[in-house]
């Protein structure tokens, strides 16, 4: 058993040490009701035995749920038997989710049972993959059959695979160590430290890379208290009534919050941070938090294939945006001394200070690679750093503001969207003859899916929409259908996706 915080080398760790050293302290809040440290290990060290008895070391093993304690013991159990976790997204179409399944190679899949059974209805559902309800059927199969020892596991062995929207198509697997997980939760920890007595309000999904938030709470033995999904209602009853100390929340998360009839200031006494992703911080919205609260915010920058984040916004520059700097609000912060971040023109060459480049990372967090896809990983990781698609410059003081994305992505409420993804479905239609998906401005989700279409045929709106939502999940989904007789092509011959932008940018 590691005997501090530096020697957690595999996820399991987590919650060996305070399963042992603090038994009784909790470790999940769930609806009210308290699930120390003992219990969470016990649990997931059972599954873990049982997953150990069947397959082979390496088995994927994925996960359809929205957040509850078993998904939890399926965190760290999984893992603990040397097998590979495969959260996938609850919100996916059921054909999303089995070429998920597929293309992991999934052998046990564990999931709500209304999540299931549309996928397992589908014509692509594989048919060997062993299926397990959550609720009594999971109790009854972890209470069942044969057990192994737990195997020796290495810190380098791949611990999750995350499917993260590819921007040249289907999604892909990116692959994360237990070591990639351990240094991002040290990395994060310099900016947002965390104490043993910490109550940690946690709405966002379990299935993705945020979840390293809750792992983060668990290194140091505090509690999370886990939230289905986010209520500002209910978020406000854990605030009164559990006395929570730290969140993650996105901008339109707080601003619900703070517009709720039932809020007080009072709601916040116990909260000393907010940490905030998924968009940018209103100037409004922070100065409404600093004047009326106490509470410090904290935003970072990071991904999926970065096992968390490599730079944050801190809450002594939060104070600062709101004293006398508030351009900083739109920087993601400054790189942490446990990354590298270099940005590089079209050539190759480092950028100076001011100048814009793609982003490039290297760090002990970064990804393995992406699973079963050498070329993407080639394209992705070059002599140690990942490429991360986005572009960024630096100013004087060293803070990183994003202001473009090299790659095609549309961020829509915190969710990564492929434009290229949506384009291959739509062109599947008989009436499309060509199409460009392009991110507008959203109110409340920062940018939602728009498409232009050049047609065949005449066709609507809703016979559009429903063909897409045969392959797709709603979000992607696109929110607003714009026809035209030609697509604008820029010098290269390809659709310009920066002039519809501008053209329809005013109709979001």
């Amino acid at each position: 058993m590691p005997s501090d915080d530096q020697a957690c080398t595999l996820l399991h760790h987590l919650i060996e040490r305070p399963a042992v050293e603090q038994p009784n302290s909790v470790a999940l809040w769930w609806r009210g009701d308290a699930i120390n440290y003992a219990s969470l290990y016990r649990n997931a060290m059972s599954t873990g035995t049982r997953l150990a008895a069947s397959g082979a070391i390496g088995d994927r093993i994925g996960v359809l749920s929205w957040n509850c304690p078993q998904f939890m013991e399926l965190i760290y159990g999984v893992t603990a038997a040397g097998k590979i976790l495969v959260p996938l997204n609850a919100r996916l179409a059921p054909a999303e989710v089995n070429y998920q399944l597929q293309s992991a190679g999934v052998t046990t899949l564990f999931g709500d049972r209304e999540l299931l059974q549309p996928v397992l209805a589908h014509t692509d559902f594989p048919p060997a993959t062993e299926t397990v309800y959550l609720g009594q059927d999971y109790l009854n199969w972890r209470e069942s059959g044969s057990r192994e020892k737990l195997p020796a596991t290495n810190p380098e062995d791949p611990a999750w695979i995350l499917f993260t929207s590819g921007s040249t198509g289907r999604p892909k697997g990116a692959m994360l160590s237990h070591r990639s997980f351990m240094a991002g939760l040290r990395s994060a920890a310099l900016s947002r430290p965390v104490h043993a007595s910490d109550k940690y309000y946690y709405p966002f999904p379990l299935f993705h890379v945020s979840a390293h938030n809750v792992l983060l709470q668990h290194l140091y033995g505090a509690a999370v208290v886990l939230a289905r999904s986010f209520d500002a209602t209910d978020t406000l009853a854990a605030c009164r009534e559990l006395q929570v100390t730290t969140m993650s929340l996105a901008p339109t998360m707080i601003a619900l919050l703070l517009d709720h009839p039932d809020f007080t200031p009072g709601h916040l006494n116990s909260v000393r941070t907010i940490g905030y992703g998924a968009s940018a911080m209103p100037q409004t919205l922070l100065q409404r938090l600093l004047t009326d609260t106490d509470v410090g915010l904290c935003q970072s920058y990071g991904m999926t294939e970065l096992a968390g984040s490599v730079s944050f916004l801190t809450v002594e520059d939060h104070q600062r945006a709101a004293l006398d700097r508030p351009e900083l609000l739109q920087s993601v912060g400054r790189p942490l001394l446990t990354a590298q971040l270099t940005l590089i023109d079209e050539q190759g060459r480092e950028c100076a200070t001011g100048d814009a480049g793609e982003i490039l990372v290297k760090a002990a967090q970064c990804m393995i690679g992406y699973w079963n896809d050498d070329a993407a990983t080639a394209l992705a990781m070059a002599n140690g750093w990942l490429l991360t698609g986005d572009i960024g410059r630096f100013d004087n003081d060293g803070y990183l503001y994003i202001v473009d994305r090299k790659k095609d992505m549309i961020i829509s409420g915190g969710e990564n969207i492929a434009s290229r993804e949506i384009e291959e479905v739509l062109r599947q239609h008989a009436a499309v003859r060509d199409c460009a998906i392009i991110g507008l401005p959203h109110p409340r989700w920062g940018e939602s899916p728009c498409a232009v279409v050049r047609l065949k045929d005449d066709v609507s709106d809703a016979e559009l929409d429903t063909h897409c939502r045969a392959f797709l999940a709603s979000y992607k989904t696109p929110r607003q259908w714009i026809r035209v007789d030609e697509l604008p092509l820029n010098a290269s011959g390809k659709i310009d996706k920066p002039l519809l932008r501008r053209l329809y940018g005013s109709s979001g």
